[in-house]
């Protein structure tokens, strides 16, 4: 009758056996992950340091997990994580600043600072401190400037890295990078600062018109240098060539020296041209020269007649 009832109830024997193994397992066993490790603590002291995976401890009270993720963490800072610092000069701005962090000693972290509640108001109070003290170290123009060239923000960068890394070797926190990312005036100064930035860029637009001032002259004397050169050359050849000119002119005045009367009708004529050139009235009396060639029967002048008689032989030949 017993081996029936025991043939009967094996299941639900069977089912508390496993659940009891899976009890056992779940109070004499932990599992970390791959990103994880852990110190055991014995009776409240540090023992031991695991690596992930399953591995066996004593249920509690005689030993106690503390798992610890050492994935890199990006912190901003707690309360006060933007807040007015000082520059060199005296000047107020407001800057907050992140680190890139990550947990490279767990048993140090975990005897330093226990939990990461703990560690991350270290590192707030660390951060408020490298950034007063690294920022204080440099000019209100080397922070905030629209020049790229004197501003040091990468180098302010650096320090303050530095800074935390000597500060935090003793936590086991491995400090990986520093960022800035907020700078910024008080409202109250902010209109001087401005007023400041418009002068400068006053200042460099009046640089760039002085030099352009300076380039214009160069270019005007050159160009006035250039023009007297071109015509003193000029004037030279022209001289060259009026001098050609009257040379080649000299060999008819032969010619007027024979017939002075043709001559003379000649340069009136010269005259004519000259003072008539445009459209011009003219009351004058015709006796005196040249105008006189304007009288009824001028063509029958001397002159006139010897150059008729002198282009009618022409043709004739």
């Amino acid at each position: 009758m017993a081996t029936g009832n025991f043939f009967k109830h094996w299941p639900t024997m069977l089912l508390g056996v496993v659940v009891a193994v899976i009890l056992l397992i779940a109070v004499f066993s932990y599992q970390l992950n791959q990103t994880e490790s852990a110190v055991v603590t014995t009776f409240g002291s540090p023992t031991a340091v695991t690596e992930p995976g399953l591995h066996f401890r004593w249920p509690f009270p005689f030993q106690k997990i503390y798992k610890f993720d050492h994935r890199i963490r990006c912190f901003e800072g707690g309360s006060g994580k933007i807040e007015e610092t000082m520059t060199k000069d005296g000047q107020n701005i407001l800057v907050g600043i992140y680190i890139n962090y990550r947990i490279n000693a767990v048993e140090k972290f975990f005897r330093t600072l226990e939990n990461m509640t703990n560690a991350e108001e270290r590192l707030n109070s660390l951060m408020r401190s490298a950034k007063n003290t690294i920022f204080g170290q440099y000019q209100f123009g080397q922070i905030i400037n629209t020049n790229p060239e004197m501003m040091k923000l990468g180098e302010i960068q650096d320090k303050i890295l530095a800074q935390l890394k000597a500060d935090t070797s003793e936590y086991g926190v491995e400090i990986i990078s520093v960022g800035i990312n907020t700078i910024n005036v008080p409202e109250r100064i902010s209109d001087k600062v401005f007023d400041r930035m418009i002068e400068d860029r006053k200042a460099v637009a009046a640089g760039y018109l002085a030099e352009g001032t300076r380039l214009a002259s160069d270019i005007r004397i050159k160009a006035d240098q250039d023009k007297a050169v071109l015509l003193a050359k000029a004037e030279a050849e022209a001289r060259v060539i009026r001098a050609q000119g009257d040379a080649d002119a000299a060999k008819y005045y032969s010619v007027f020296k024979e017939n002075p009367d043709l001559a003379e009708f000649l340069r009136k004529l010269d005259s004519l041209r000259q003072v008539m050139q445009g459209q011009t009235v003219l009351v004058l009396n015709t006796d005196v020269a040249p105008f006189d060639l304007l009288k009824p029967g001028a063509e029958m002048l001397g002159p006139v007649k010897q150059v008729k008689q002198v282009k009618d032989a022409k043709d004739g030949e």
